[in-house]
């Protein structure tokens, strides 16, 4: 992807106001969206020429289901070589990308299958990535010096989990395990799997819980986007508010109701279009919250959407009282309330009611840890975010609850 970031300034009302940013979107991946659409990997990955695959998967689950059993006959059936390397874990770890790596190098792979969620996914493009890079992977995941990802060795996925949006997107986070730091790279369409199978019927046996951290991961990644400083941009804007009323609307039916399809094939298609980065193209992206959580789930072993749920809301109120612009926006035409308050308040019960946990001592959290969280946090300059650039006392604030 090659984003042409002019920033433009107008001056108007006492403030200087970034205008709707140009850009070039590119797309690469082939969806192929609904039921059964799983058995159409052979055929696609002969479509695509591919002689030998390495599928990746994370747990028991995806061998237990039979859904493991179910790719590799088609592989088969279509006289395609594969191997298979399981275990990615929740948060996935630098020591398994890189025995990944050396076992594709030495094994002339030419195509990555992540069937699994967004840790599977984002394992697997970063062994993409290293695969046909002559230094350390981690090179484009540290702290200073980061390097753009140029080029990779095909992936693609058999999605099955909606949350992270991984299996369309620009984005690979991983964490280190040496240096207990996680990481993302930096965005560009190189990244983007060559082609994505959908299907909603993998997602029907998804704990409650997962799902539920599935789509707070979602709505976050719109929001990252959403409270935003670029003017003008009217379009995203309301792609933006309906899609977070969507999920709203359908997140706690779907936790009463694991098994309706409907609903499951509607967060599957929203945590897909949530982080594409069709809704942040034209504007200024903020990331400040997901940065924050990164911290919390390296060290506290957490499912990222769980993390999420603590950070946001604090987020909300800390800087809702420096910059309410896109709050009074938020509280009228997605939560639907008279104030910023009643907005936040509001999120806050639609995550208690997904069961996830508001506060940090639900997740461990020790005030002895503080200090480590605030200064391990991928800044990426000298403050974090843009929507309202975060300082590390006012991160410490954040946290705190001091608002």
């Amino acid at each position: 992807l090659i984003v042409f970031f002019f920033f433009l300034y107008n001056y108007y009302d006492g403030k200087w106001l970034v205008i709707m940013l140009d850009f070039t979107y590119e797309n690469k991946t082939e969806i192929l969206f609904g039921k059964n659409k799983v058995d159409l990997l052979g055929k696609t990955v002969k479509k695509y020429n591919f002689k030998n695959v390495l599928v990746v998967y994370g747990g028991g689950s995806a061998l237990k289901s039979g859904l493991i059993d179910r790719v590799t006959s088609q592989l088969k059936e279509e006289h395609i070589g594969y191997s298979l390397v399981g275990g990615v874990c929740e948060n996935p770890t630098s020591d398994f990308v890189y025995e990944a790596i050396d076992f594709v190098k030495k094994n002339n792979i030419d195509l990555v299958l992540a069937v699994g969620g967004g840790s599977v996914i984002d394992a697997s493009k970063a062994i993409g990535a290293g695969a046909v890079y002559d230094g350390d992977f981690w090179d484009f995941f540290r702290s200073k010096d980061r390097l753009v990802i140029e080029r990779t060795l095909p992936v693609a996925v058999v999605l099955t989990m909606a949350a992270a949006g991984s299996e369309n997107s620009e984005s690979i986070v991983i964490t280190n395990k040496e240096l207990q730091e996680k990481r993302g790279n930096i965005k560009t369409s190189v990244v983007r799997p060559i082609f994505t199978i959908e299907d909603p019927l993998l997602t029907l046996t998804l704990p409650k819980y997962n799902t539920a951290c599935g789509i707070v991961d979602m709505m976050v990644h719109i929001m990252e986007r959403y409270f935003s400083n670029t003017e003008n941009v009217m379009v995203t804007d309301s792609l933006c508010e309906g899609l977070l009323k969507s999920i709203l609307s359908m997140g706690i039916d779907l936790i009463n109701d694991l098994d309706n399809y409907d609903l499951r094939a509607n967060i599957m298609w929203a945590s897909t279009i949530a982080h594409n980065n069709i809704l942040g193209m034209d504007r200024e992206q903020d990331w400040a919250r997901h940065r924050i959580e990164h911290e919390l789930s390296t060290k506290y072993n957490l499912a990222h959407g769980a993390g999420l749920a603590v950070v946001v809301p604090r987020w909300m109120r800390y800087v809702s009282k420096r910059n309410d612009t896109k709050f009074k926006s938020f509280a009228k035409n997605v939560m639907e309330v008279d104030t910023i308050d009643d907005a936040i308040n509001k999120l806050e019960d639609f995550f208690k009611a997904l069961c996830m946990p508001t506060t940090l001592e639900e997740i461990g959290y020790k005030e002895s840890d503080l200090d480590s969280l605030i200064d391990t946090i991928d800044y990426r300059g000298d403050t974090l975010g843009f929507y309202v650039p975060l300082s590390k006392e006012d991160i410490r604030n954040i946290y705190l609850g001091n608002y």
